[in-house]
């Protein structure tokens, strides 16, 4: 008998499916991840997961291994390099965006001592479960991601608006938003 998932999951894809089992909803603290994830989320902004999620190794390759440090130092010719590269998307917008987000990822560092203590701090530190019953509940956009997108504006960040705010804190973990028929649901405590 075949595990029942979250509605929005490719059960053709076994990547999709790894991603679901295995990453979404963990919560992650190591900022390495956290910056991949922030990567990630904020080139799919307009595209589907999917498609990001199998280029998931050509960004990892492109980008240093999601080193924010590494990044955070492109230049232009980096940029025409990366707008070369079939195996991310090439937009140079996103692509301006990842570089100007590693810089602006490197100070929030600097100033909270790691990116994970400036970052869980709008869920109070601890992980927010919800209780949706199916994928239709399930919000694009809370109170919260309006929060963190509009401070992660103030602090010059790119294409991190609400929705993929919330977007990267269901992956990181920050909510757990698995729908009560997943597997891989659990009750708010």
């Amino acid at each position: 008998m075949s595990k029942t998932r979250c509605a929005w999951v490719n059960l053709k894809n076994p990547d999709y499916i790894d991603y679901h089992d295995h990453e979404w909803g963990i919560p992650i603290l190591d900022d390495k991840t956290l910056f991949e994830f922030m990567v990630l989320e904020s080139s799919q902004a307009g595209l589907s997961w999917e498609i990001i999620l199998t280029k998931r190794n050509g960004y990892k390759k492109a980008f240093a291994n999601f080193n924010p440090k590494e990044v955070a130092t492109f230049t232009n010719e980096h940029v025409e390099v990366l707008m070369q590269n079939i195996d991310i998307v090439r937009n140079r917008l996103k692509i301006k965006a990842t570089i100007n987000n590693a810089q602006q990822f490197l100070k929030i560092c600097h100033e909270y001592g790691n990116f994970s203590k400036y970052l869980w701090k709008f869920v109070g530190g601890k992980q927010l479960v919800n209780d949706w019953q199916t994928i239709r509940d399930v919000p694009t956009h809370t109170d919260t991601s309006i929060e963190l997108a509009k401070d992660l504006k103030i602090k010059g960040f790119k294409f991190l608006g609400p929705t993929t705010c919330y977007a990267y804190m269901q992956a990181v973990g920050m909510v757990y938003d698995h729908t009560s028929n997943c597997f891989k649901y659990k009750k708010h405590k």
